[in-house]
Formats: structure tokens, sequence, C-alpha cells
């Protein structure tokens, strides 16, 4: 998987691309949590749930399902919000499916479950750059590991979501310029 510090990426270039007229900053931050929310499965870790299992790391939380579930959720919360129902649910389920991306974008672990329930494969994508990052804090901030890792999330996915962002914002300028 990415870090924890790189899963939040698309949902910070969303809001950074539309601004906070268009993306409030209630629904930014519920998409920041959101885009966290799938590996809230390694807790399973804990109570000895395997790995490759369907509630295992990686797996139902990893979902285009779980991604449409929370969307839903979204969409309910909107209010709350201070958005659209469409906007809200869109945003958050897009925030999970970054996550289901970015993990099978990875070089490391068993793959993605992003069929369940209608199937329990496990999936990368074909190009794999991203070095999967380490769980372990201590492996993550204190050795080269966690270096390479820093490194290629810069390289793969911050500098790319941050040229996107940085061009929707000026077509987007130019677009009100036009008005």
């Amino acid at each position: 998987m990415p870090s924890l510090l790189t899963h939040p990426a698309p949902a910070i270039a969303l809001g950074l691309a539309f601004g906070l007229r268009r993306v409030p900053p209630r629904l930014l931050i519920a998409a920041l949590f959101f885009s966290l929310v799938p590996d809230f499965d390694g807790i399973g870790f804990r109570f000895g749930i395997s790995y490759a299992s369907w509630l295992g790391h990686r797996g139902f939380t990893h979902s285009l399902s779980f991604a449409l579930l929370c969307g839903a959720l979204g969409a309910w919360m909107a209010p709350a919000l201070k958005a659209s129902r469409l906007l809200s649910g869109t945003l958050i389920f897009l925030a999970v499916v970054a996550h289901i991306a970015l993990d099978a974008l990875t070089n490391g672990g068993l793959g993605v479950a992003i069929f369940w329930p209608f199937s329990d494969a496990r999936y990368f994508f074909p190009w794999q750059p991203i070095q999967v990052s380490p769980i372990s804090p201590k492996v993550f901030f204190m050795t080269e590991r966690g270096l390479r890792v820093i490194l290629s999330e810069l390289r793969w996915v911050w500098l790319p979501l941050l040229l996107v962002a940085l061009a929707c914002r000026a077509v987007i300028g130019k677009t009100r310029a036009a008005r």
C-alpha cells in the first residue's frame, strides 16, 4: 500500500483543483477521512484474520462495492457536509476508489479484491511503479526503505496530482474569467 500520508492525496488534489467554493471544507475533510477508511481493515491482523481473507487487508474494504457503499453514505451525509448529495456521494466514492487504485499500483502485497463480493480474486494493475509502504512506523520513518517509499510516492502520486490539480485550477479560472 502507499503510506497513510499519500492515500489522501487524490482528495487533496480535487480540493485544490476545484477550490473551497465548490468543495466545502466539511466535505473535503470527510473525503480525506474516507480516503483512509479502507485501511481500517488492518485491525484484522490483531484478531488473527488472515491477510488473504475477504475480511483481511485489501479484502472487501478495497472493493468497488465498498466504495459504492461509502459513496451512498456520503450522499446521505450531504446536508451535514454542506454540499449536494451528488457532490458528496461522488467525492467520497472517488476518495475510496482512489485508495483502491493506489494500492493496485504498488509493487507488494496480495493485490486488492476489487470485485468482491462477486470474486475473491486479488488484482494489481499491470504497471506497479509505487513502492509498497512498510506497515511499521519505525521502518517507515527510520530506514532507507521508508525514504524510498516517500520518494516513490512523491514521483508517482503527489507530483502528477499536483500538476493535474493546478492545470484544472487554471482552466477553471479561465472559464470564470470568460463569463
